[in-house]
């Protein structure tokens, strides 16, 4: 992929559903603002979802935006070493979460490695990564799947409440 001025656009998946989720997030994004090699942020709204194919309570979620000199897996790494710094524990798949980071789009890439498939690969089926999205770019094109507006309308019903104006 050609690396874009002032680097890569890409787009994180933020959630939590245990402690203080508003205060984790915040402090998750100003951890992701702090990393060399991440040069702007931008943060969608943030939203209330059910777990999906996992226990406990409601989650909060968001998505940043941002621009990155850091390679796919560079910024996998460093998005699992703010995770770690905010209490994430992996003991089960699904488990509840203190912060779970994903990288949903890298540019346009289309990666599936052993550590790491992007676009994100159940980014289109759920509702606490779109409607996010959306408020970022409507009009981005996942590739592979299409318009994120479009992959939006087309989801069937799913709780999320906007929690921002």
């Amino acid at each position: 992929m050609a690396h874009e001025p002032g680097g890569v656009q890409a787009f994180i998946g933020l959630g939590a559903n245990l402690g203080d989720a508003r205060a984790t997030l915040s402090g998750a994004l100003a951890d992701l603002a702090a990393v060399p090699g991440i040069d702007a942020l931008q943060v969608s709204p943030l939203y209330r979802t059910q777990p999906i194919d996992a226990t406990g309570p409601d989650f909060t979620n968001a998505v940043a935006r941002l621009r990155t000199r850091l390679a796919p897996l560079e910024l996998l790494a460093a998005l699992q070493a703010v995770e770690a710094r905010h209490g994430r524990e992996r003991p089960v798949r699904n488990a509840p979460r203190t912060l779970d980071l994903d990288l949903l789009l890298y540019g346009d890439e289309r990666l599936d490695l052993p550590a790491l498939a992007v676009p994100h690969p159940r980014l289109h089926l759920r509702a606490f990564v779109l409607a996010p999205l959306a408020d970022l770019a409507p009009d981005l094109q996942v590739p592979g799947r299409g318009r994120v507006a479009d992959l939006l309308a087309a989801l069937p019903p799913q709780r999320i409440e906007r929690l921002d104006p």
